[in-house]
């Protein structure tokens, strides 16, 4: 099977290097372009990147530019990267349709695990059909869960949000960000929707509802113990 091709672009060669070895260790094939215009020509020489990692400032053309081509021709998954913790610009990269928006120093393993949820979301990565995670498995044409092997009834939602949970394995996830991508609220959404439903879905999961933990003042993480 072809490995899921990604684009990394940014100007600083280690951060390339640190970023590339990460991905390849999780068999990734990576590609590398040092500015905008060098990624834009590898863009369309390249057919089937699945994903781009994206830095916003670099010479010749940034991230922003690069990032606004790109979206005239594909919805191709996209993470920016800025040392900036700015929420204008992280506004600006939501309206310019990115999916993701990381901020330096980021840690790499945390990367990768964004990386995968965004795949996994864009149903890139192999095994949609069925999903497992410490003995909850997922049928997600079924819309059917089990629980070490008995089926457990879920709510329309409460299947939505396990399955939202288990994409994003490891990754800290407000309220909001929970609201837009179950729910579909804007940020304004209530968040108590979210804390409800939680409850409800471990005491469902039983000892596996221990697997969603609760990040005072924040929301989430769904994790699996190893």
């Amino acid at each position: 099977m072809d490995r899921i091709k990604i684009l990394v672009v940014d100007d600083e060669s280690r951060m390339r290097k640190l970023v590339r070895d990460f991905l390849v260790h999780k068999e990734f094939q990576v590609l590398e372009a040092a500015d905008g215009e060098e990624a834009m020509e590898l863009f369309f020489k390249t057919k089937d990147i699945s994903l781009i990692i994206l830095d916003v400032m670099m010479p010749r053309m940034d991230g922003w530019q690069v990032c606004r081509e790109i979206r005239q021709y594909s919805k191709v998954p996209i993470i920016m990267l800025t040392a900036k913790a700015d929420e204008r610009d992280e506004l600006l990269g939501y309206e310019l349709g990115i999916d993701e928006y990381i901020t330096k120093p980021f840690s790499p393993k945390i990367l990768v695990a964004r990386v995968e949820a965004v795949l996994r979301r864009t149903n890139q990565m192999v095994g949609e059909e069925a999903i497992q995670a410490g003995g909850i498995e997922l049928d997600i044409n079924a819309h059917m869960v089990k629980i070490d092997g008995t089926e457990v009834e879920l709510s329309f939602k409460e299947f939505e949000l396990l399955h939202y949970f288990v994409m994003n394995q490891g990754v800290a996830l407000s309220r909001e960000k929970i609201l837009n991508n179950v729910w579909n609220y804007d940020y304004f959404g209530d968040a108590r929707t979210i804390d409800t439903h939680v409850k409800k879905l471990r005491s469902k999961l039983k000892d596996k509802g221990e697997y969603i933990k609760t990040i005072w003042g924040m929301g989430y993480k769904f994790e699996v113990p190893q």
